[in-house]
Parts: structure tokens; sequence; C-alpha cells
């Protein structure tokens, strides 16, 4: 009967022992009692095998530990926040604050092969900027102890982890920083993905390098520069401003690919331009076969084919060099039937123009000129004088490139360096611009402000609750701007947390005395002071569901429970979350008459009481229902 009961998972995935089961799958041979045997692999590849001695590529000190750091999975959670959310029940936007190495973790199950764009403006590796405080032996322990927002000695962590230039290992540290989440965020891409990475001239040549490895050298699309300033001001020490960042893009397929240029305001509008082609190899060698007459009739009509009277017309220069058109015959006869050419005097004497309708875009360039004050303004519209964010960057930019990505309707954009916010805030200005409903994620670090900056002074206690803030006031905005016009300026909050059920908190190396605790401490599955909605948020998350799930509570034969409703308003999830209330099969039966997909009841629910868990299963199979347990 137990088969018929499925386990909610405790981790995230183990990507490390998945692979392992895929080329067991792929190359059974290559697999000797349970693990994986490198020199058969090595052997069956044969010439596909680079020689370990001689490859390119980029290596630092503690590349294989980064990678395990993304592989290793975590039993995290996270709690939802009501009180710092907005418009809870009908937003789909998120607002994550935690360690986004973790979090990426956590998103796995669910965004899996479902964020359209990715943008980041991680830290630059100036000295100034802040490093994540990485610790992958503890995981998610760093993070608690961080995100308590002080140190051993009581003093904000902020400035003692700024990874200055005079460390030895200055650019090894940015790279394990950035390697994990960089891996782990390839997975979170649809096929027509792209992620966008901001970055300074510090960092550009490594971070290429490395997203080379990641997302494959063939799926860098383009850099673009970004001018922010002018070389006016004081004279700098060695005479030259350094006026540009750079934003990398790269595709998670080049297949899939589906990027868009900036909209045309003139689309639709008829031009005309000349049918020979120019630049390039523009002579006739080479394309001969695209050398052939047109024939200009005496009553001015155009024709493929040699008339009585006719004058014919060649693709040649002012010189008389002989060019080619831009489309072979067949297509060109194609053409002409629909109007598409006409004769018009020229230097040269004759030419063939052909009409030119706009597209609804442009082409989109690599350069991006927007001065980097504009962000300064921006956080001024929201916090008055007080400029509590440095070198925020403007959403004018960020709206260019999310247009060039063709986020639609529906899409997600997730940003897992939030900062200042600007990319939420960029998202809603688009959807306000064209009234389309693109999709928000945001994670953000809970870094403390230091003291005696502008933000300190204002009261605010780290960055994450200065983001939201951000994104908050700039929603307001954004909505009192418009006319008829509804979009969503909300977001759900969660805060990154320690699992709720104490039996998942086991690690592998956990000491004796601990050990002893932990098990004492199974009494009972689920922590004494979590509610029904961190519980069922952590579940529904280990289970495959996403963030913006629309739930509500129940009362349903006396007992309290949960439903998730799908879209069309069905019950996809029923679940009783309360481990110290025994239900009577009476109850039960009255869940499984409700009809919903899934039911989920705490282990320890049933108290030990088998028959109970196995009349259950009965009655939910019977009904074509899944019974899940936690």
């Amino acid at each position: 009967m137990t088969d018929e009961i499925y386990e909610t998972p405790s981790t995230t995935p183990n990507f490390q022992t998945e692979l392992a089961a895929q080329l067991a799958d792929l190359i059974p041979e290559a697999i000797a009692d349970g693990k994986v045997d490198v020199e058969k692999l090595k052997e069956l590849l044969d010439g596909d095998v680079a020689d370990s001695n001689e490859r390119f590529g980029l290596f630092w000190p503690g590349k294989k530990r980064a990678l395990r750091a993304a592989q290793e999975p975590t039993t995290a959670t996270l709690k939802p926040d009501f009180e710092n959310s907005k418009d809870w029940d009908t937003t789909q936007n998120v607002f994550i604050e935690g360690d986004n190495l973790e979090v990426l973790k956590i998103l796995q199950k669910h965004y899996h092969a479902k964020i359209k764009l990715i943008y980041i403006d991680p830290p630059y590796n100036t000295g100034k900027d802040f490093v994540y405080p990485d610790n992958y032996r503890e995981g998610l322990q760093t993070y608690l102890a961080y995100a308590g927002l002080v140190g051993d000695d009581g003093k904000a962590k902020s400035t003692s982890a700024r990874n200055t230039s005079d460390n030895p290992h200055y650019h090894s540290a940015w790279l394990n920083m950035m390697y994990p989440r960089l891996k782990l965020a390839r997975n979170l891409l649809r096929d027509d993905g792209v992620i966008m990475v901001s970055i300074g001239d510090t960092e550009l040549a490594h971070l290429t390098k490395l997203a080379d490895e990641i997302f494959g050298e063939n799926s860098h699309v383009a850099t673009f520069a970004w001018k922010k300033r002018g070389t006016g001001g004081q004279v700098a020490k060695n005479a030259i401003i350094k006026q540009v960042e750079y934003v990398l893009l790269y595709a998670r397929s080049l297949d899939g690919l589906n990027l868009s240029g900036p909209k045309n305001e003139n689309e639709g509008s008829v031009g005309y331009r000349d049918f020979r082609k120019s630049g390039g190899q523009w002579q006739r060698q080479y394309r001969p076969n695209q050398y052939y007459p047109f024939w200009l009739s005496p009553d001015g009509s155009l024709s493929l084919d040699q008339v009585a009277g006719s004058t014919p017309i060649f693709p040649k220069d002012s010189n008389g060099v002989d060019g080619f058109w831009e489309n072979g015959i067949e297509t060109a006869r194609e053409r002409l039937a629909q109007g598409d050419f006409r004769a018009k005097e020229a230097k040269q004497g004759l030419k063939i123009e052909q009409r030119d309708v706009a597209k609804a875009t442009s082409n989109a360039g690599s350069f991006i000129e927007v001065p980097s004050t504009r962000g300064t303004e921006e956080i001024k519209r929201y916090f008055g004088d007080n400029v509590v964010f440095e070198n925020p960057k403007p959403t004018e930019v960020l709206k260019a490139l999310f247009t060039i990505a063709n986020v639609r309707s529906g899409e997600i954009v997730l940003d897992f360096f939030a900062g200042s916010g600007s990319t939420s805030d960029a998202v809603m200005q688009l959807n306000a611009d064209d009234g389309q409903s693109r999709r928000w994620m945001a994670v953000q670090l809970p870094e403390p402000v230091e003291p005696g900056k502008p933000a300190a002074d204002a009261g605010f206690a780290n960055i994450s609750e200065l983001s939201r803030t951000r994104i908050e006031r700039s929603g307001e905005k954004v909505k009192n701007e418009l006319t008829g016009q509804h979009i969503d300026v909300g977001y759900r909050t969660f805060r990154l947390a320690d699992t709720n059920f104490a039996k998942w908190r086991l690690s592998s190396d956990i000491e004796e005395d601990a050990l002893q605790q932990h098990l004492l401490s199974l009494r009972d599955s689920s922590t004494d002071d979590a509610t029904a909605d961190e519980l069922l948020t952590e579940i529904l998350l280990k289970q495959g569901y996403s963030l913006t799930e629309a739930v509500s509570p129940a009362e349903i034969g006396g007992l309290d429970v949960r439903l998730v409703r799908d879209r069309d308003g069905d019950v996809a999830v029923l679940a009783y979350l309360n481990e110290h209330v025994k239900p009577t099969l009476g109850q039960l039966r009255a869940l499984v008459d409700e009809s919903p997909t899934r039911i989920i009841v705490l282990e320890d629910a049933f108290q030990g009481d088998d028959e109970l868990k196995t009349n259950l299963a009965q009655l939910a199979k019977s009904n074509g229902i899944e019974l899940w347990t936690a």
C-alpha cells in the first residue's frame, strides 16, 4: 500500500547524483559498483576526450569546490512574509530575501527551464563592492549567521566582506562566488531564454571566459557597451576616464533564440531603396546568377522578359561596374508581380528600386548611451534628496535591454542580485508602456547598510529592505500615471530559512551529540512554531509548485486545511498540516470527497495509526487522487 503514497523530497535535486544517473542510463558500461568508472568512460569516448595536459580554458584555485557548491543539495526553504508583501492574493511577482546561491537551488524544482530572461548586476570586484561570504561546507548555516546582520564581534559584516586587491586570491574569490550561481542560473532558462550580465573592466575578461564555459562559446550573442558618462570633470590621474560598462548577452540555445529590436515608430510606412546589392562583396563575380536585366517598356512598365522596344536595366554602379541584384530571378519575378519594383533615373542612368515597408521593429545596436546620473535621479524621485543607493542602473538602460530580450506577457524576468530594485522597476514601466503583463522575480541578500551612509541615516537596516521600498514606491508611481489600465505592481515576499521539518536537517557529517539531539527532535516532524502557510510553502516548493500558487484556508469536515486552486478554479492540492490533531476516517473521507488532484498530510498527523493511513491511501487511489506525506 505504501506504493500508493508519495513522500515529499527533503532536499532540492542532487545534481551530482542525477548526472551520474543520466550517465548510467546512457552509458551503463561506464558504471561499476554504483560509481562512474572514469577510465572506462574515457576509453568509450576515445577521440572525443581532450588531452588534460593541453586544455584551453579558465582555471583558478577553488574551482572544483565552487562546482560542488552548485551540485550540493539543500534542505532550505522559503518562508512567506505577508507583512512585507503587497497585493499577496493577486500578484504574480516575487521578492526573495536571502543568499542567492541557496535560493537558486530552491527554485530549480519548479522554475527549471521556465525563465525567459535573467538579468544580473553582480559586484564588479572593484575592492569597494560586497562579495558574498560563501562557506560551502556550511551552506545554509553561513547565510543564517550572516542574516543576523552581525558577526561574532557584534559588528556589521558588510565592510569585512569586501574583496580588496591585496587579497592574493582577488580574482579567484570573485570567480568562486560567480561560478556556482551561473551554473544554477543556466538550468532555469527556457530554450528561448537569455541571460544578461552587467560588468566593469576588472572582471570583463574573466566573466566572458567563465560564461563561455557555462553557456557555450557559441551562445555568446553580443557584448553591449553602455556609455554612462562623458570625459568632463576633474582630470583623472592617468588622464583616462572610464566611460563604459558592459553587458554580456548569452543564449540558452541559439536554435530557440528570439530577440527583437526597438519599436519602429515608422512601422508600416512605405519607402524605396536600391535593389542592387551594395556593401561588402557586391561585384558580379560573387553572385553571377543574380546578374540579369529588367526590361523597361515605353509605357513605363517593367518585365523580366524582353519586350519589343523595351530598354534593359542591369545592376551597375555609377562607374558602370557590374554588380548583382539582391534576389535571384525567380524571387524577383514573384516580387515584380506584387508591384515591389520601380525604375528610376539616376546618375549612372536607369536603376531599379525595391519597395521597402517599415517593420514593427528596427535593428538594435550594441552601444547604449544613457548617462548614469539618470539612475540617481530616479532614486531621488523615490527617496527625495537622500541618495540611498550608490550607482543605481538607470531603468532606461534596462528597458532597452529587456526589449531586445523580447520578454512578453506572462514571461518571467529574474534578477538574483536585485540591489536597488532597478530590474523590477523597469519591468513595471515596460508593462505600463505597452499594456503587457511581464512578471519579475528579485533576490537580494539582507546586506546591512553601512553606518553613517544616507540609507542608515534614513532608518534602513539592510539592502533588501531598501530594495523593496524602492520597488513599492516605483510601483505606486507607475500606477498613478496610468489611465484606464491595470498592471501588477504587487509582490510576494519570501525569506530564506532552514527547513521547517526537523527530520530533514540531518547532515552526513553531524557530530555524535548533535545526532542524539536530532533523534530526540524527531518526535514531531515539523517545528512547533511553523505555521500552516510556512509548512505548505516548503512542501509545495519541494514538490515542484510555484511561489505564486492561489492558496486559501478552508474548513472541511471540521479540519483546518489549505487549498491550492488551478487556473480553472479546481482544487489542485488539499493539505492538512496539523500533526497535533489526529483526523478521523470520516474527516479524511470528507477531504477525498472534495476531489482534489493531490492530498498532502503530515506524516505525524496519523500519530502512528497505520490502519488510518492505509484507509486514506485506499480512498485516494479509488478516487484517482495522489496522496503525499511530509
